[in-house]
């Protein structure tokens, strides 16, 4: 059944037909939420057409790392929930959720998001930025849901006070200065077909994937996935397609970041 099912889509595909009614280069609907986790320094949640990811960021004083004693630390991690999808389920972590947190995290730390130089507090102590992510349910593309949600806490991040060795958590506290919003764009190649957004149907007969993060104005990452390959000519297709999308991916982070 599976097998027939797998052919039938392709032939759809090819013919330029998706199992959404959409475009090649269109997004299914997309959503960004803030402050979903009132116990987080800052929170979002993205959802792209079914596959819904939530954001959590913690603040908290940590030791600087070696070749940068004086700059803070981002740490990003990401769960994938049993109740996401019947092939996640719980244990240590899992290549796709290693894959999926670098991802995220890669985009984020080249896009100059943070000054980690302004998370310094003093001699052998910083600040720690601890970015969780959860998935809460898959059908497909978990990489722009994650970064839409990623950066749309950081944004809304309030950042505590360190007095006395202590970190102090009140009404006061700030929100954290951040700089460019990065958004990232990922492209399943189905046959010879490239599909921005791919839900799991369409993942699961793709034969290569690639996840391309920027923010208007310059490249920050690229990672891709999967046996397949991508010629030059298409890579640059894809990259002039992902500067196209990401203008209403930004839009609707600002709106949910109150910009």
């Amino acid at each position: 059944m599976r097998t027939i099912t797998n052919e039938f889509m392709r032939e759809r595909i090819a013919a330029g037909i998706r199992n959404t009614k959409r475009g090649n280069m269109s997004y299914r609907k997309v959503i960004v939420n803030t402050g979903n986790l009132p116990n987080a320094e800052g929170s979002a949640e993205a959802i792209i057409g079914d596959t819904k990811v939530i954001a959590g960021i913690k603040v908290d004083a940590s030791t600087p790392m070696p070749d940068t004693p004086e700059e803070g630390n981002l740490t990003t991690s990401a769960e994938l929930l049993p109740m996401a999808s019947e092939s996640y389920d719980v244990g240590p972590p899992t290549p796709e959720s290693v894959e999926f947190a670098r991802v995220v995290d890669r985009g984020i730390r080249h896009g100059n998001i943070i000054d980690m130089s302004r998370l310094f507090i003093e001699a052998e102590k910083v600040w720690g930025i601890y970015l969780d992510l959860y998935v809460i349910n898959y059908d497909g593309n978990l990489f722009d849901a994650g970064t839409l949600a990623a950066m749309a806490a950081l944004a809304t991040t309030r950042m505590p006070r360190f007095e006395d060795g202590k970190v102090i958590r009140d009404a006061s506290m700030k929100r954290m200065q951040t700089g460019n919003i990065v958004t990232s764009c990922t492209f399943a190649k189905v046959l010879d077909k490239m599909l921005l957004d791919p839900d799991s149907a369409e993942e699961s007969i793709a034969k290569a994937r690639v996840t391309i993060a920027n923010d208007g104005n310059e490249l920050h990452a690229m990672q891709k996935g999967m046996g397949g390959s991508f010629s030059p000519a298409e890579i640059n297709e894809l990259i002039s397609a992902t500067f196209e999308s990401s203008k209403e991916l930004r839009g609707i982070i600002k709106k949910s970041i109150g910009d």
